[in-house]
């Protein structure tokens, strides 16, 4: 099959278009049985309330499932009712807007659960406003409504939680193995000799740190379903899987180590052999993945240590040049690592291994994401340079505009339209306020081209409930993946449902009024982004901070790792924050390129400080490997007191108090990078004793976490002042 025909296929047997059909079966459901018991007026105000229910309902952990999505109509139904109750007096549906929208916005604060919350509350608000005007006692029973509505996809939510969970476990697994091998074809490119060029390198070298990023995100979110409760085997082995996923992506990081150096002395010979090595791995890795979304047993996956071990043979006897040898010796090893998780990983699939998961089975709590609401998230951002607290006042501020503009205009607009587009195109940052502009304006000029074609039909009602709910169901899934596929839906299944809300009666539709209020709203939210921002410049400091700190906790514990019996539990969770605060930090230098270039930070000593706090990571996860795979051929009793010492060393160097000035000098050699360099024949000379090896990587870590520093020190330094 064709790459993209396979790259749709694994999108639709994805978690996303799961997710998003059973949310449609559910509103198709819930709103049928509704119609039958009250008529079309009813089912139309539960379908808002299975649409408010409906968006935090992603894949994750059953536990707590139905605490975690209660705020939404909860919350929602009271907004509702407000609406409905003012919404014939224009002064005090204004005032009910727009600290509505605040409120709203402040449950940003709990992150990735908070902002679906968000949006529902939103949406309870907007689509009461798409109702005809009635009576008191009309607006208590479709606020009645709603709330069953919501009830009802609530308990269905649950259920399916725990129908599908096994489903979601395999799904979120082949999704991080997809992410895996994008990240290994990437790393490939590296190793091509047509992309020798500095440029070249640092360009993919900067893919690389963003596909990095996401699959970090992605691990996240898979830890918290595919870690949960790992007591029954198939479980397990989808656990052990994971954890081989983790192993891998350490050796692939820990390839940068010395791929420049190879580089230098390659004749064109090497290289190319290695980059087919990670192509093969990657299409083994997709393999699997692809059999996994399909439900089939996985072909075992093909061994490359043999010709691994073959390449290097060869590259050490042809050798013209010293250490080239151990140079290639090392890559092919790292390769061979790598080739050792994906074999794994196939084995565990097909249950030919069993998994080793002592630790995590009995502590996969502190492995997965919390679940429980707290105060603490909401009390952390009511300071005023607080990103959630300042992105909720000026998204209350542009609906207040938006609104006060809709009274005002010369055509008939629809108010709730124009508010729609403000509330989902208005994010927290400019470039993704930007992205969403782009993709609302293109996407909403598609759907209202499918509503003309629907409406033209005058299909029943039955019929247009089960277009809102495929436009529910592909909105829903795709959300993440592709926004424009979600704005063009949910433009059909808001502007439908909008229409049911009207009880049918405006069976017209002006297509340049609809255009006009969506362009409206687009250029509204775009302008008013520039009001009370929240530049990345205010929050790359902590960012730094929370980096440096994780990679000073990561590193203590990785040299511990040396100590007989050692757990490796907090070396894990560890190594977790390492790669998550890292992500963060590389997503919000993405976000910089967006900006005006008067308020972006230093952008050089932001990338060095990415890409050497990627390397202190990979010369960790070398010495680490060192440790544990080789460790019968070091002599720990002279090592150990090294480790500790580099340990001291770069744990001073992250986080000792103040940072050195921006041009100070790298940090004096100190007793670890002594001893390395009394100690450093290569590791092809001593074959038996690899002590000098770690001892070198040793140094080398101290030397980065010190230019690690200098580098936070550079982007840390106030550039100019910042007007916000």
């Amino acid at each position: 099959m064709h790459a993209p025909l396979l790259d749709w296929l694994r999108l639709a047997l994805s978690q996303y278009v799961t997710n998003g059909l059973s949310v449609a079966v559910g509103l198709v459901l819930i709103v049928l049985g509704v119609y039958a018991l009250d008529g079309l007026s009813a089912a139309s105000a539960a379908s808002v309330g299975v649409l408010v229910a409906s968006l935090p309902d992603v894949p994750s952990p059953k536990r707590r499932k139905f605490m975690q999505m209660l705020p939404a109509p909860a919350l929602g139904a009271p907004l509702f009712l407000a609406v409905q109750l003012v919404q014939q007096q224009p002064l005090e549906l204004g005032l009910v807007l727009v600290p509505g929208t605040f409120l709203a916005f402040m449950g940003m604060a709990w992150g990735k659960r908070g902002g679906p919350i968000s949006f529902s509350l939103m949406f309870s608000m907007l689509f009461s406003m798409a109702t005809p005007p009635g009576h008191p006692d009309q607006a208590l029973m479709r606020t009645g409504w709603f709330l069953a509505g919501g009830a009802l996809y609530l308990v269905y939510a649950v259920l399916t939680a725990h129908l599908l969970n096994t489903r979601y476990r395999v799904q979120l697994l082949a999704d991080c193995l997809l992410g895996l091998a994008s990240l290994l074809r990437t790393q490939a490119r590296r190793f091509d000799p047509q992309t020798d060029s500095p440029a070249a390198q640092q360009a993919l070298l900067a893919d690389v740190l963003r596909q990095q990023a996401a699959l970090a995100d992605l691990l996240q979110s898979t830890r918290d379903v595919v870690l949960e409760s790992p007591t029954k085997p198939h479980r397990q082995r989808l656990a052990g899987m994971l954890l081989a996923v983790l192993e891998a992506r350490d050796h692939l990081l820990a390839c940068e180590l010395d791929l420049d150096a190879l580089s230098r002395h390659d004749d064109g010979q090497w290289l190319p052999a290695l980059e087919q090595s990670l192509l093969a791995l990657a299409a083994s890795l997709e393999a699997l993945a692809t059999s996994l979304l399909l439900g089939r047993t996985p072909q075992p996956v093909a061994d490359l240590r043999p010709a691994l071990a073959r390449l290097q043979a060869a590259g050490a006897a042809a050798s013209e040049q010293p250490g080239t040898g151990a140079l290639l010796g090392s890559l092919t090893d790292r390769i061979g690592h790598i080739n050792d998780e994906t074999v794994k990983m196939a084995a565990l699939a097909r249950g030919d291994v069993r998994p080793e998961l002592a630790n995590v089975r009995s502590s996969w709590q502190l492995f997965v994401s919390p679940t429980l609401w707290s105060w603490k998230p909401l009390l952390g951002q009511l300071s005023w340079y607080a990103p959630t607290l300042r992105h909720a006042l000026r998204a209350a501020l542009a609906i207040g505009v938006g609104y006060t503009v809709s009274l005002h205009l010369p055509w008939a607009s629809h108010k709730y339209w124009i508010l729609i587009t403000i509330a989902v195109v208005l994010r927290a940052n400019l470039a993704q306020t930007v992205e969403r502009r782009n993709a609302r304006v293109g996407g909403t000029l598609l759907g209202c081209v499918l509503v003309m074609l629907i409406l033209s039909a005058h299909p029943e009602p039955m019929a247009l409930l089960l277009f809102v709910a495929l436009g529910t169901a592909i909105s829903h899934a795709f959300a993440i993946k592709r926004y424009l596929f979600t704005a063009i839906a949910a433009t059909v299944s808001g502007m439908l449902q909008a229409h049911l809300l009207m009880g049918g009666i405006s069976p017209g539709f002006a297509l340049a009024e609809r255009l006009a209020d969506t362009l409206l709203g687009a250029v509204l939210a775009w302008a008013l982004s520039y009001v009370l921002p929240s530049w990345e410049r205010r929050q790359i400091p902590g960012l730094v901070q929370r980096t440096l700190a994780a990679q000073a906790r990561h590193a203590r514990l990785a040299l511990a790792l040396g100590q007989a019996r050692q757990p490796d539990l907090d070396w894990r969770l560890a190594r977790r924050e390492a790669y998550d605060s890292l992500s963060a930090l590389v997503q919000a230098t993405g976000r910089v390129l967006a900006e005006p270039r008067s308020v972006r930070p230093p952008l050089e000593p932001l990338e060095a400080l990415q890409a050497r706090s990627y390397q202190l990571l990979a010369q960790l996860t070398a010495i680490k490997s060192l440790l544990m795979l080789r460790r019968g051929q070091l002599d720990m009793d002279e090592a150990q007191p090294a480790l500790a010492l580099a340990a001291q060393r770069i744990d001073h160097a992250l986080i000792s108090p103040g940072l050195p000035a921006a041009g100070a000098a790298p940090p004096a050699a100190g007793p670890a990078q002594a001893v390395d360099s009394a100690l450093m024949p290569a590791p092809e000379q001593l074959p038996d004793n690899l002590t000098p090896a770690l001892l070198r990587r040793l140094g080398l870590a101290c030397d980065m976490a010190g230019e690690l520093r200098l580098a936070a020190a550079r982007v840390q330094t106030p550039t100019g002042p910042l007007h916000d």
